[in-house]
């Protein structure tokens, strides 16, 4: 019984970290036209970055999230098999995992990853200036 409980624990984390990862980059866009300052944190981005280079790269080594991993052991441990749980656990993982060929998961993070990559150009991270209230918009402010 536990053992289930930590895996629907897990996946729920699973499924905070996709969110986190997806809905992330339109909030970074959309932030940095409409001036918010917390999408230029610049330990945000660096987290939200790394964290999808690694979900590519474990896709393009062909090796299955530790999350996933994990989930499916303590699921096992519990006596559950597969995604058989319950009700929560049901619907996250319909929601989570798609059946598709691999191929399209690589394309589809890498694709992703670079769009991110591209968002760190296009609006760039920047540490506040303490006393230093300006909005900069869609461009780094000039100081001085």
């Amino acid at each position: 019984m536990i053992h289930a409980l930590f895996a629907d624990l897990i996946l729920l984390l699973h499924l905070a970290l996709v969110a986190f990862f997806v809905f992330m980059a339109p909030l970074i866009f959309i932030g940095g036209r409409r001036g918010w300052q917390w999408v230029r944190m610049p330990w945000l981005r660096l987290v939200h970055l790394a964290g999808l280079c690694v979900v590519a790269a474990l896709a393009w080594v062909s090796v299955v999230c530790p999350l996933t991993t994990l989930e499916m052991w303590l699921r096992r441990e519990g006596g559950q098999a597969g995604y058989t749980g319950d009700f929560i656990a049901h619907w996250l993982q319909a929601i989570l995992f798609w059946e598709l060929p691999p191929w399209v998961f690589i394309a589809a993070y890498s694709l992703f990853t670079l769009m991110v990559a591209w968002l760190w150009y296009r609006v760039p991270p920047q540490r506040r200036v303490r006393g230093d209230s300006r909005q900069c918009g869609d461009t780094l402010c000039k100081r001085g």
